[in-house]
């Protein structure tokens, strides 16, 4: 098949969260099942200035209401079956933030900026002549595409499939009715049936409401979203499309986390040499001034914000010290919260340590040198560090939403079946009784050893959540192509 996959960001060439790292990996799995693989993204200002992509002769212009825009492109060859194509507009896209300015504000044209890309994917498509199969949209930011080949480019793309993925329900891309023009669709799409949202504008909603299927990136997300406690107010929309939804889970680059070849971590281990774990931990304390007791150590890697319950952890904090734990978490995000976790853990010194900020390096040596990875979100899409700690044998302690209840399996200390420690509700009690479970068993020495062995054998490789969207690709694009050709024999 040919597949193109159009979204916002894409590692390694830009990054803000989890779709770059499924833009960054989907394709090539793809690829290497034989497929041509084509990935449309925006040419930012650090794409531009450290990639140096290649100029095409190709360029065009996207009229956007009263102006005329123009779009130039780039390309980047990733291996023999997968092309990076990047658009251009300087004006649009040269920034140096993604969707927000220095100050952490969204940019005041964001609907402007991706109404654009959206329009733009399917024209760099139809000036270099090629017919997909199958067009896969990421988030709100390619919201557009869908409902774009279904209207002004319905007779280029008869008979290829649409597929658009909500990888956080959350993020919507909800602008004011006035951006409707922008479009270049009629006033009688701005509806509650087609584009129309509590009287907004939602991009999101539009590819909802316009590709052939939709997927999230968890078979439990899938089911959530329908709910009213997890939908957004996007749970009525997604129940008229329950039957062309569906919940694919997102994979692991294991080239990039593997214990046993990550050069970011002191000591490489697997699973016949776990006892370099230890090792990674005795850095850790280090890095961290953790005293090097073999107490228990908990890591987190997060996003300080209240979907990735961090009030749980505040209100738990003192209990989960005097239980025996030591603490590392690595994060930034809302300031209240990145003050309160530092003045918590200034009150448990060489006990708990703090990172704020982000570094690559030091999430490795956390996965390594954490015996347990807490999770207790809120929601999770997906979620991918308790699959990068089932490869490091760090133990999850996740809450069963989302994607933590599809990849984690509670832990049956009579039959030592499973791979970690679940809690059902957003109460402190749960987790900590999930967190006792957890140091139980590590007291018992055998038994965790046996524990982490168990979860380094799970594997949530890209390959498999590739079979699972080739199998989806290819059920859709025959429907689209058998309706193709009854249209053109209509």
């Amino acid at each position: 098949m040919i597949i193109v996959h159009a979204g916002s960001e894409v590692v390694p060439f830009s990054k803000t969260g989890g779709l770059a790292d499924v833009l960054g990996a989907l394709p090539v799995s793809l690829g290497k099942k034989g497929h041509d693989v084509i990935i449309v993204s925006p040419l930012y200002k650090s794409v531009a200035e450290k990639f140096s992509p290649e100029k095409q002769a190709v360029s065009f212009n996207i009229k956007l209401n009263d102006q005329t825009l123009p779009a130039d492109i780039y390309s980047i060859q990733i291996n023999d079956r997968t092309t990076a194509y990047f658009i251009g507009n300087d004006a649009l896209f040269l920034r140096d933030g993604l969707y927000v300015d220095k100050n952490g504000i969204d940019y005041s044209d964001n609907s402007k900026r991706f109404i654009f890309f959206s329009r733009a994917v399917l024209e760099l498509l139809k000036k270099l002549n090629i017919k997909p199969d199958v067009i896969h949209a990421h988030d709100w930011q390619s919201g557009l595409v869908p409902i774009y080949m279904k209207t002004l480019y319905k007779e280029y793309f008869k008979g290829t499939a649409s597929v658009f993925t909500i990888h956080n329900i959350g993020y919507q891309g909800i602008f004011w009715h006035l951006d409707m023009p922008l479009t270049g669709l009629g006033w009688e799409y701005f509806s509650s049936d087609y584009l129309e949202f509590y009287g907004k504008l939602s991009l999101l909603k539009t590819g909802i409401v316009f590709a052939d299927a939709v997927t999230t990136v968890s078979p439990t997300y899938s089911r959530e979203i329908l709910t009213p406690e997890f939908g957004y107010r996007m749970d009525g929309v997604l129940k008229t499309r329950q039957h062309d939804l569906f919940g694919i889970l997102n994979g692991v680059d294991y080239e990039q986390w593997d214990p046993e070849h990550d050069r970011f971590i002191p000591h490489q281990y697997g699973s016949d040499t776990i006892d370099l774990k230890h090792d990674n931990k005795t850095t850790l304390n280090r890095m961290f001034n953790l005293d090097n007791s073999d107490a228990p150590t908990i890591g987190m890697i997060t996003r300080l914000a209240q979907q990735k319950g961090i009030d749980l952890v505040f209100e738990a904090m003192g209990r989960i010290m005097s239980m025996g734990f030591k603490f590392v978490l690595l994060g930034s995000g809302d300031k209240p919260y990145e003050e309160k976790i530092k003045d918590i853990a200034h009150r448990y010194n060489g006990r708990m340590s703090v990172k704020i900020g982000f570094d690559n390096s030091l999430a490795h040596l956390i996965e390594a040198g954490s015996d347990i990875f807490l999770m207790p979100s809120v929601y999770e899409p997906c979620g991918l560090n308790q699959m990068y700690s089932l490869k490091y044998g760090t133990v999850p302690v996740v809450r069963s939403t989302g994607g933590l209840n599809d990849t984690v399996i509670e832990y049956n200390p009579s039959s030592e079946k499973g791979n970690g420690f679940k809690f059902k509700d957003q109460n402190p009690d749960q987790m900590l009784a999930a967190l006792k479970k957890a140091m139980d068993v590590y007291d018992d020495k055998e038994r965790w050893q046996r524990l982490i062995k168990a979860c380094m054998a799970f594997d949530f490789s890209w390959d498999r959540s590739a079979a699972d969207y080739e199998l989806l690709y290819k059920a859709y694009a025959i429907k689209s192509y058998l309706h193709g050709q009854r249209s053109t024999a209509a």
